[in-house]
């Protein structure tokens, strides 16, 4: 296989990269693709030393896959362009996910929709994707009628601009801001822009995505916390369920669920955590609990490392997916 990352030196680069190599996915080419201010500069991966070329330069490459992390202007220009010449595109940006043409895919839940002739295959938003892989399987069983969530997320969502800042603040180091405000010992209601709705873009990725992905039915409401933490995204959802329920028999089906670890035994003080979920693949779910004040309802906290499952990993678990099916070599 010949594998392009436009954006290879991102936090989300990275991440591919090692995953790459902890699954020991065999490569004939690997073509590392930066801004023009990296242009030239080197980046070891297994041992051997790969130059940063232009975007322009990799399309004088021989592709098979090509995986995009550069933010969403870069996929809506030059995704098309690459698939067009016949190159399968991974997009880790927002360009595509509500493109009705194009497949929104989270491999443990609808990766059998792929097709052939998918060029363009979208990653869904890291909060959305932990999200699904914890209650997809609940879903199957009981039907979800509504969830209200809301979220922990960590600055590494925003880029390597916003943990830079987090750690000036806590090096008390005047630096450039990704945020408004401190993040530092903070929590600020808001990620990405606001919308008319006065909703902002991430709440509403939440609900569109799970709608396209999961089910156009079920009715959802969000709100979408950043907060000075660097291992993963955090969520607190309550759901309410067509199906009465027993609760150890919810434990039970999500520890029999692929991509999802239980941390859920309050006694022993066992539950999940952002510090503990950093550098995982796994989706961790506990806190599982009744809400008495709503028939049919529970609780569930969802921890993910956003980097990882949220993003590297399911982009890297796609492109093993249209490996396996044939699509490519």
């Amino acid at each position: 296989m010949n594998l392009a990352i436009i954006g290879a030196t991102g936090l989300v680069g990275e991440e591919i990269l090692k995953i790459l190599s902890q699954r020991n996915i065999q490569l004939c080419s690997l073509i590392l693709v930066a801004s023009k201010k990296s242009l030239g500069k080197v980046i070891s991966f297994q041992k051997k030393n790969f130059k940063l070329i232009s975007i322009e330069e990799c399309l004088e490459q021989s592709i098979d896959v090509a995986i995009f992390s550069a933010g969403k202007d870069i996929s809506l220009k030059w995704a098309p362009i690459f698939s067009s010449k016949d190159i399968t595109v991974i997009d880790n940006s927002s360009a595509w996910r509500m493109d009705d043409r194009k497949k929104l895919i989270i491999p443990e839940i609808n990766g059998n929709e792929l097709c052939e002739n998918d060029k363009i295959i979208a990653n869904p938003n890291c909060s959305t994707i932990q999200m699904l892989i914890a209650l997809a399987p609940l879903h199957k069983k009981y039907g979800i009628t509504r969830i209200i969530v809301s979220t922990y997320q960590s600055v590494t969502g925003t880029g390597r601009i916003a943990l830079n800042q987090l750690n000036n603040e806590y090096n008390k180091i005047r630096g450039e801001m990704a945020y408004k405000y401190q993040i530092h010992q903070n929590a600020i209601p808001h990620c990405d822009d606001f919308e008319d709705n006065g909703y902002t873009k991430e709440e509403m990725k939440l609900i569109n995505e799970t709608h396209k992905i999961l089910d156009p039915k079920i009715s959802i409401t969000a709100t979408a916390v950043r907060v000075p933490v660097i291992g993963g995204h955090s969520e607190s959802i309550n759901l309410t369920l067509e199906k009465d329920f027993d609760v150890q028999e919810i434990k039970e089906l999500l520890s029999n669920s692929k991509g999802i670890k239980l941390q859920d035994d309050p006694k022993s003080f066992k539950y999940p955590m952002p510090i503990n979920a950093k550098g995982k693949d796994d989706v961790f779910v506990g806190r599982i609990r009744k809400d008495f004040s709503c028939e049919n309802s529970l609780n569930l906290w969802v921890v993910s490392d956003n980097l990882r499952k949220g993003a590297a990993t399911n982009a890297v678990q796609i492109l093993e997916l249209i490996k396996s099916k044939g699509y490519i070599n």
